[in-house]
Formats: C-alpha cells, sequence, structure tokens
C-alpha cells in the first residue's frame, strides 16, 4: 500500500463533519454558537419572520443572519443585542437552551434500584435503571423479572406510554382487547392508560425492559 493510500484511510471522508474529541474548548464555542443559532430561528419562526425581513429590521445582512442561525458564526454581542430588539425578546433568551440542564444515569450491570410498584404483590421484580428529574416529560426505565414465585396481572393502567422489550423467556402479554406472544426481540408500544400486563408466563424466567414516560404534573 502506497503513501496515499494510508493517509487517506487515515483522513476523514470528504464532505463529513469530522470532531476532534481533543478540541475541548472549541467544540463547546461551537455548541454555544448552534444552541444561539436555534433559538434565533425559533423566534424568527415563531413571528412568521423571514431571514431577510429579519435582518432588515436587525440591520445587517442576510448572510449573516443566515449563518448565525446555523451556527456557523460568532455574533457578536451588538448583534445579539440587535436581534432581541428585532425580536423582541431579551439577549439572554437566546442562551436558553445552551444552559438547560442535560442529565445523564448510569447504572452498572446488576445495580439497578429495586423498587415497590403495583405488580410487586404479585411476585413482579422492578429495577429502574434511570431517572428524569427534570424537563416536562418524565421517562422511568425498568428492568422486569418474572419467575416461578409470579402471578399474571394484567390489569395494570396509568398514564402515558410504555414500551416493552424482550430479553429472556416467553409471555403472553395483554394490552386492552388483544394479547401478543412475546419472545426474546419482540417490542411492544401502547398507550398505557389501557389495562395491560402479563396474562401468561410461558417460559420462566421472563425478563423484559419496560420503559414508561408520562409528562409531570406542574
Amino acid at each position: 500500500m502506497d503513501k496515499t493510500s494510508r493517509a487517506a484511510r487515515r483522513s476523514p471522508s470528504p464532505g463529513l463533519d469530522f470532531q476532534d474529541p481533543h478540541s475541548g474548548t472549541a467544540a463547546q464555542g461551537k455548541l454555544l454558537e448552534q444552541a444561539i443559532g436555534r433559538e434565533v430561528k425559533r423566534y424568527r419562526e415563531k413571528l412568521g419572520l423571514t431571514i431577510a425581513e429579519l435582518a432588515k429590521a436587525a440591520e445587517m445582512s442576510a448572510g449573516m443572519l443566515s449563518k448565525i442561525e446555523n451556527g456557523a458564526t460568532s455574533p457578536s454581542l451588538a448583534s445579539l443585542q440587535a436581534l432581541g430588539r428585532a425580536l423582541a425578546v431579551p439577549v439572554t433568551a437566546f442562551f436558553k437552551s445552551y444552559e438547560e440542564i442535560r442529565d445523564a444515569t448510569f447504572v452498572k450491570a446488576g445495580q439497578g434500584l429495586t423498587i415497590e410498584r403495583r405488580g410487586t404483590r404479585a411476585g413482579h421484580q422492578y429495577q429502574l435503571l434511570g431517572h428524569s428529574p427534570h424537563g416536562p416529560v418524565i421517562v422511568e426505565p425498568y428492568l422486569i423479572t418474572l419467575t416461578h414465585q409470579s402471578d399474571v396481572f394484567p390489569t395494570f393502567q396509568h398514564a402515558g406510554l410504555e414500551f416493552l422489550f424482550m430479553l429472556e423467556g416467553n409471555v403472553v402479554y395483554r394490552h386492552g382487547g388483544k394479547t401478543y406472544d412475546m419472545h426474546p426481540g419482540d417490542a411492544l408500544f401502547f398507550d398505557a392508560d389501557a389495562p395491560h400486563g402479563p396474562e401468561e408466563l410461558r417460559e420462566l424466567p421472563i425478563r423484559y425492559l419496560s420503559v414508561i414516560s408520562y409528562r409531570r404534573e406542574e
């Protein structure tokens, strides 16, 4: 293999947005520019303005505004103040999405928090694998295990949506008036307000992921 071929294999493909994992400061700056651009575009579209109309109101070129919205340039404070006046929002509004809390939960294998839910009385084991303390939507991922000590319980009902993914065993799962014969790799997504739950435990142990999401009460 010649030097040109080896260099081509090491280089990122042309046209790809290549991120250098070691350029931390530059990456953070880029994220801020993109966040500002998203907010400017969101407020512009909310008012039904074109790029040309907003650019004229803010006394800047349409090209510069386009670069700001695409996160391709770092706008000056004067530019942000002009955009704020044109959009009738404070300058701080453009930083909103960048300053939002971004949560992450890491759970080591076998260390999920064992909790009690309605099915616990029927011998269903629940391990909570994460939580979402912020934001308008609550998401609860569980690892559920059914064993010889577990009973069927096809009458769960709660607000929100639920997603199941089978990992082990075989269960007939009911949702409303229908049943689903679930094997490893099968998935089921449904409105959790209808009665649902395991109706027949065919092959034990049974393990599946259950992800429940619902709107946080204000």
